[in-house]
């Protein structure tokens, strides 16, 4: 992924109002982000337990989605697989995440979900920059290029379905 600057971040919102996009916390570190390794940015903000924010290139534009999730409640032992790269995590790890969708249908509250790694951190996962705590990645046989290509053919099933 290319390098973004905040007001680019800022510009590719497509389920939020302008005032809302220039509100949300973007991330002070978008000139040490690991540009090289990620298929897209994700982050949480940090002063709302309950959101998180993504912004990828979708059908040749930047677009961003802001994303709710519930937080994890207690249970050890349960694992679950992200939709996106396939990493089994313990509990926590994976949340289903909620985005509104674009236009009139968000604003009628209709919304569409995908069950994700809860820091947003696939595109590392995937190239074993990051490790999942108690969790695992499958093993599988595609090449990371081919693994990538299928993480970033699921987000954009899920962005088209956000865009409606």
């Amino acid at each position: 992924m290319r390098a973004l600057a905040e007001k680019d971040v800022r510009a590719s919102f497509i389920n939020c109002s302008k005032g809302e996009a220039k509100r949300l916390t973007v991330p002070r570190d978008l000139g040490e982000r690991p540009w090289d390794d990620l298929d897209f940015l994700g982050w949480r903000d940090p002063g709302a337990p309950d959101r998180s924010y993504l912004v990828t290139d979708h059908d040749g534009r930047l677009t961003g989605v802001a994303l709710r999730f519930q937080p994890a409640r207690s249970g050890f032992f349960q694992r679950s697989l992200c939709t996106l790269c396939l990493t089994a995590h313990p509990r926590g790890g994976v949340s289903l995440m909620t985005a509104r969708k674009a236009g009139a249908a968000g604003r009628q509250g209709d919304s569409v979900g995908l069950y994700m790694c809860t820091d947003l951190a696939c595109s590392l996962y995937l190239r074993g920059k990051k490790v999942p705590q108690g969790g695992t990645r499958i093993e599988e046989s595609l090449t990371l290029e081919e693994q990538a290509a299928r993480t970033l053919g699921n987000l954009s099933g899920f962005l088209a379905k956000v865009a409606g």
